[in-house]
């Protein structure tokens, strides 16, 4: 039986509790519950809700019952709400993404381009941002557009939000501009109460409309009402057990209805009202997305990213589609492309009878999408026509969301699908041999993460017995790699084993996006439930970690701490593991194997689309790529990996093998200039062999040589070590010796006698140093018949006196080896400074006019200095400064543009300009390790440096960058152009 009302009024009742929860929270104002017409725009409220077949009055939500709180007064400097969907004028939406997001730009896109998406609108990532300013507020201008933009998806879906009779519902989601997949809230089913589920009922049948609202219940509950997921997830598995249903998919109508009236209980539970007003509910799941723009779990992963400078998260309001509705129902997540080999065959899983969020929480086993061609063709071939039309629309590899209802296919979401190192290079190659995608577009769809994932390690013999007989169980490969590591089982150990030091596996029934901190941390996941596109599966592969999903053969005790695996034949026993045992992960063959299993690193030339896209990078640049070495062996595998040249060698790291540190400590420890000058000439053989195997190394490639820098004390020991042993070898007694040792402590050791310092109170150690080069590149050019280009840098200069000063004294040194050597057989060098003293950068004119022939940036000793940051001890407030927003980043990871970089930049321009004027020889790069970072690879290329200077293995994933930086400043450069 329905209840009537009288047509003039409606009488608004609030149960207090309900009243207080929803003022206090500022999802209603309090107004009166005065009588008014209809026709005035007082909508109908329901007095019943406790069911949904009987209801006192029939609610018709038109967003007059919603008041929202007063907004903020924040103006916005474009329009707050983006509509889309049939329809859609086609226009530059990528270059929106900052202000749409991601998906909201893309579904623009996907619309404009005539795909079948469902119609809605885009909360931009600017009303973000000032909801975050203004502590919670959305401005004032928001919520009348987003009122216009309900009624433009109600217009084309010819359905009302809140009516009883053809209601609409609708999905908020989030969307950022750089995808974060899993990390921020979603609520799908939004609009339905006791009142529009009659009406879904109605339309689709009983079990749909309830299937539904209890999503909505579960969903709402917990993203917006903060309740814990398991106890939905509780009273839904007692449902099922009670009823005999073997899924959520086969629940009857009653048990639907159980459900639902204990998803309301729980609320109870919790002291939380369910929001029965569709606009209540908007209102609130719009914030929610907002706030989960600063949840930890999207802030570990923006860390673990490297994402900085974004304004926020957009919301995206669209009208639900639903893939709940039946056997000709679905929905699914596809690959273009084959994200972990690169193979150009769809990819992916879907569900049928299921939503989105069955597929990617793992709750479900879903199937592998080449059996949708069996079970919908139609609905396939259609997928398959619209992947190809986006690989063509984006020139890259998609990841695409879809869902199916009775038939139809409707296109949700897509974005450039996350994929592993080997797989990114492959992709890229065959787009251009398929002419879907230029050799720049190639370079930009290669990442620098994923030529770090081709350097990483590898199982060393796969068919070995070790690993055959160890093989646990298998799972399905979700990403690709080898990883080994100590079990556990939290993420929050995950973190702890990682800041001791120790490598573990994270070991989890199924991730959720809380778990992120703990999947960064983890050397590999494995996970008992889930997918190939589960949230286990897409995170680990975008972080290219090794994961091994769906391995049912496993049981995790987490009382215990132990994970007992149960092989499938039942040919050998089970076997128990415990928190702290060894585990290795196979990500390419789902193997998991017990115990520690060696490795063996890859090489970047490990196949025939890495060298292609490697040249194409190499012909791209505009930047040299060098490498930081101080071995032969470290020069050889730089070289291996492309390096152009040796951009820093380190003498000091030659001095620390047993035989050479005790001449050098001899040498220190010199009671006169004739002991001193004897260690030295027993330490410069040592030098020469080092600098001839490195120059041979580098052979026609220019080797920069940082003459000896670190403070004296490092290389001595502790005063209270010294024996008779130790002071005899140095001729002392031991109290002379820790005398003399404790004499040469300091306060303040990075900024003490070091560097040129050094140099200028041993003046021999210097002309010694300079000897071993030159000779050192003599021998190799005349003895050897090679190509030496040697350079010689005086390190810790800050003026242009010190510099001359121990310039004299190299030039004393080399003139002393061409002195001996036949006439005219000399040997070219380049001498030059290393910038690493702000007052340095600040007089860089009188030092290139001093002499100095090329400027090397030390970017980590200048950031230290510049900001007056001890890199070593930054760690105990960096945390608190990066949360808070007072440093975007970690400076001694990513140059501080504004600070050091302005140092770099006006620095290098000022000799430039000295050496146009003499017409002599200059260059300028950097060699800190800034030099591997891509972000400051970027500022150096539009700083106009020669080079870069980094550690051997990030050589490749520099000469990535560095073309990239050209190309988009290239692209920048067209854009400024045609503004003008």
């Amino acid at each position: 039986m329905i209840y009537s009302v009288p047509v003039a009024c409606v009488l608004l009742l609030l149960a207090q509790s309900a009243d207080s929860y929803l003022v206090k929270n500022g999802l209603y104002q309090r107004s009166h519950t005065s009588i008014q017409p209809i026709n005035q725009g007082l909508t109908m409220r329901s007095m019943r809700t406790t069911g949904w077949k009987l209801s006192a009055v029939t609610e018709r939500a038109h967003g007059k019952t919603f008041t929202p709180p007063v907004g903020s007064h924040i103006h916005l400097k474009q329009p707050p709400v983006w509509t889309f969907g049939k329809g859609q004028k086609a226009g530059n939406f990528g270059d929106l993404k900052p202000l749409l997001g991601g998906k909201g730009a893309n579904l623009a896109d996907m619309s404009a381009i005539g795909l079948s998406v469902p119609p809605g609108f885009t909360i931009t990532t600017e009303v973000c941002a000032a909801f975050h300013k203004s502590n919670g507020a959305l401005p004032a201008s928001v919520w009348p557009e987003v009122l216009s933009g309900v009624k433009s998806i109600e217009t084309e879906m010819g359905r009302k939000f809140g009516d009883h009779e053809r209601p609409l519902l609708v999905s908020v989601r989030s969307g950022a501009a750089i995808s974060m997949p899993g990390m921020m809230d979603t609520i799908l089913n939004l609009g339905i109460n006791d009142d529009t589920v009659i009406g879904l009922s109605k339309d689709f049948g009983e079990k749909f409309a309830l299937d539904s609202y209890r999503r909505f219940l579960q969903m709402f509950g917990n993203v917006v009402m903060d309740i814990p997921g398991h106890d939905f997830e509780h009273v839904l598995s007692e449902v099922k057990s009670q009823t005999g249903a073997k899924d959520d998919a086969a629940l009857t109508p009653d048990a639907l209805r159980t459900v639902v009236a204990r998803f309301k209980e729980v609320y109870t539970k919790h002291g939380k009202e369910f929001l029965t007003d569709p606009y209540a509910q908007l209102h609130a799941a719009v914030l929610a997305v907002f706030n989960s723009w600063k949840s930890d779990r999207a802030i570990k992963y923006r860390e673990a990213e490297g994402i900085t400078g974004l304004l926020g998260t957009a919301v995206n309001v669209q009208a639900m589609v639903f893939g709940n509705m039946g056997e000709t129902s679905g929905t699914g997540v596809c690959f273009s492309r084959n994200p972990n080999t690169g193979e150009n065959l769809l990819y992916g899983e879907y569900l049928i009878n299921a939503q989105g969020e069955d597929v990617v929480a793992g709750i479900r086993t879903p199937l592998p999408i080449r059996k949708l061609h069996e079970t919908l063709p139609v609905a396939y071939d259609e997928l398959i026509r619209n992947v190809a039309t986006l690989e063509r629309h984006y020139h890259d590899m998609q990841d695409i969301e879809f869902t199916i209802q009775e038939g139809k296919l409707f296109m949700l979401q897509t974005r450039g699908g996350k994929r592993v190192g080997p797989a990114a290079v492959k992709i890229a190659t065959s787009m251009v041999d398929e002419g879907l995608a230029t050799t720049d577009q190639a370079i930009m769809m290669v990442k620098p993460e994923h030529l770090n994932q081709l350097l990483h390690p590898q199982f060393t013999n796969v068919k070995d017995k070790a690993y055959t007989q160890h093989i646990l169980a298998k799972g399905l490969p979700a990403s690709p790699g080898a990883a080994v590591g100590k079990i556990v089982f939290s993420p929050e150990d995950a973190e702890k084993a990682k800041a001791a030091g120790e490598r573990c596996i994270l070991v989890r029934d199924e991730t959720s996006p809380e778990d992120v901190g703990g999947m960064w941390a983890a050397e590999g996941v494995l996970t008992a439930r889930g997918g190939m596109t589960s949230h286990a599966a897409v995170v680990a592969r975008g972080w290219g970690k090794p994961c091994v999903c769906g391995c049912d053969d496993l049981k995790i005790n987490y009382e215990a701490g132990t994970v007992t695996f149960y092989p499938k034949n039942n040919d050998k026993a089970a076997v128990t593991l415990k928190e702290g045992d060894y585990l290795s992960l196979n990500g390419d063959t789902g193997e998991i194997i017990q115990g520690a299993l060696p490795l063996h690193p890859p090489s970047i030339d490990g196949s025939e689309d890495t060298v292609r896209l490697m040249k194409w990078v190499d012909d791209r640049r505009t930047i040299r790529v060098m490498a930081n070495a101080d071995t032969p062996e470290d020069a050889a595998e730089a070289r291996r990996n492309g390096a152009q040249g040796i951009g820093l060698t380190r003498t000091e790291h030659m001095f620390f093998s047993e035989d050479r540190i005790r001449v050098v400590r001899r040498m220190i420890l010199s009671k006169d200039a004739s002991h001193r000058a004897r260690a030295l000439a027993e330490l410069l053989p040592y030098q020469r062999s080092d600098f001839e195997g490195i120059l041979e190394a580098m052979d026609g490639l220019p080797v920069t040589v940082r003459l000896l820098d670190p403070p004296l004390h490092e290389f001595l020991p502790n005063p209270k070590d010294v024996d008779a042993s130790f002071a005899a070898d140095v001729g002392m007694t031991v109290e002379e010796c820790r005398f003399a040792i404790e004499r040469l402590e300091e306060v303040n050791p990075m900024l003490g006698m070091r560097g040129c310092r050094l140099g200028v109170v041993m003046p021999e150690l210097i002309v010694m140093q300079a000897r071993a080069l030159v000779e050192a590149a003599w021998n190799n050019k005349y003895v050897r018949g090679l190509d030496p280009h040697p350079e010689i840098m005086i390190p810790l200069v800050g003026s242009a006196t010190e510099f001359a000063h121990q310039a004299k004294l190299i030039r004393q040194g080399a003139d002393a080896v061409f002195a001996d050597k036949p006439v005219g057989k000399r040997v070219d060098y380049k001498l030059g400074t290393m910038i690493e003293v702000p007052r340095a950068a600040l007089i860089a004119k009188e030092l290139a006019e001093a002499g100095a022939e090329f400027f090397s940036y030390g970017t980590n000793d200048l950031t230290q200095m510049t900001y007056g940051f001890s890199r070593d001890d930054i760690g105990s407030f960096l945390p608190t400064y990066l949360k808070q927003g007072l440093l975007e980043s970690d400076p001694f990871e990513t140059i501080d543009v504004h600070g050091v970089g302005e140092l770099i930049a006006k620095s290098a321009t000022a000799g430039r300009e000295v050496a146009k004027a003499k017409n002599s020889f200059f260059k300028a790069g950097v060699c800190g390790e800034h030099g591997g970072d891509p972000k400051s690879v970027r500022f150096f290329v539009k700083s106009g440096l020669d080079y870069v200077s980094c550690s051997p293995f990030r050589v490749p994933v520099a000469r990535l960058a560095a073309a990239q930086s050209a190309i988009e400043e290239e692209k920048e450069a067209a854009k400024r152009n045609k503004t003008k």
